[in-house]
């Protein structure tokens, strides 16, 4: 494995991140068994960077990651997440007022088991309250202050919302959607997060699942699975099969996997701490790791970027 330092002021994190939204069983379903199976299989593998959140399972994910770390809390960094709240009805809203995020960290701090979180990010902008930005960020410097959190970061933010929350501390990540497939942060996040000092956690690597060489134009998904529901895996399923089929020629000529690829395409970038891939069972992540030591030419690059926009 090989480490990153997150941002300017953060710790070093492994450059494969461990992704637990499929631990909430928000994908179809989950066993809690497999999912600490892949814990440990990732630990033993050098992965040091865990992430999840409250909105993964209403709370599922954070209890089974939390559980599965018991006894090695303190050589991990441990990532969750705020500003998603539920209702009786499961509903879920965007809340980032001050109150909220408050009462939402001691509900993960509960949930993981733990008395710190390492790194406590903004999951999605507020549109639903409207609190600013300023207003979120106050919170979670108050967490840095209580010792309840260790660094602070914000998810899905456009340039605009960083420049609010730097008024009132440092932002020491930011966790993007980054993939082959969705390079849109390219042009404009990652350049401003290299110069401002945050650290990138990219997530989706695989576009959940596009990138997995998996997926046929026949291929389906079950109700209670998200998926069902996306555009790109419905309507344009078809497009984006035939361009994993064009990058799946390039991972052969290096003699790798589709996987590995997308994942090396991503690391490849000088603005990534680390790529978070999501996993449901050991190989998920096991099987990815040789991406680390691949190493993309410029002329590769520009054709897998070609494919992408084709």
């Amino acid at each position: 494995m090989k480490y990153r330092k997150l941002g300017k002021n953060g710790p070093e994190i492994s450059a494969i991140g461990f992704g637990s939204w499929a631990a909430g069983g928000d994908w179809g379903g989950q066993d809690d068994q497999l999912t600490a199976e892949s814990v440990r299989a990732a630990l033993d593998a050098g992965i040091t960077f865990f992430d999840t959140a409250p909105a993964y399972g209403r709370g599922h994910s954070e209890e089974v990651i939390g559980k599965a770390l018991k006894g090695v809390r303190s050589k991990v960094v441990l990532a969750t997440k705020c500003g998603l709240v539920w209702d009786e009805n499961n509903k879920i809203s965007k809340n980032g007022s001050y109150a909220s995020i408050l009462r939402e960290a001691e509900d993960s701090l509960r949930r993981l088991g733990t008395d710190y979180i390492d790194l406590y990010q903004m999951h999605w902008p507020d549109t639903d309250t409207n609190a600013p930005a300023e207003e979120t960020m106050r919170a979670m410097d108050k967490l840095v202050q209580d010792g309840k959190v260790r660094f602070v970061g914000v998810s899905n933010y456009s340039i605009p919302l960083l420049e609010e929350s730097l008024k009132v501390r440092h932002v020491d990540s930011l966790q993007p959607p980054y993939s082959i497939l969705r390079p849109a942060v390219e042009k404009e996040i990652l350049p401003y997060c290299q110069e401002k000092g945050i650290g990138v956690v990219s997530y989706s690597a695989l576009t959940s699942g596009l990138l997995s060489g998996n997926y046929n134009y026949e291929t389906k998904f079950s109700e209670n699975d998200w998926r069902s529901r996306n555009k790109a895996h419905t309507v344009d399923l078809k497009s984006n099969v035939d361009r994993a089929e064009k990058l799946n020629v390039i991972a052969n000529q290096f003699g790798i996997t589709l996987p590995q690829l997308a994942v090396a395409y991503i690391l490849m970038n000088p603005a990534i701490t680390s790529s978070i891939v999501g996993v449901r069972k050991p190989d998920h992540i096991l099987s990815v790791l040789p991406a680390i030591d691949v190493k993309l030419d410029e002329a590769t690059l520009a054709e897998i970027r070609a494919i992408a926009v084709s």
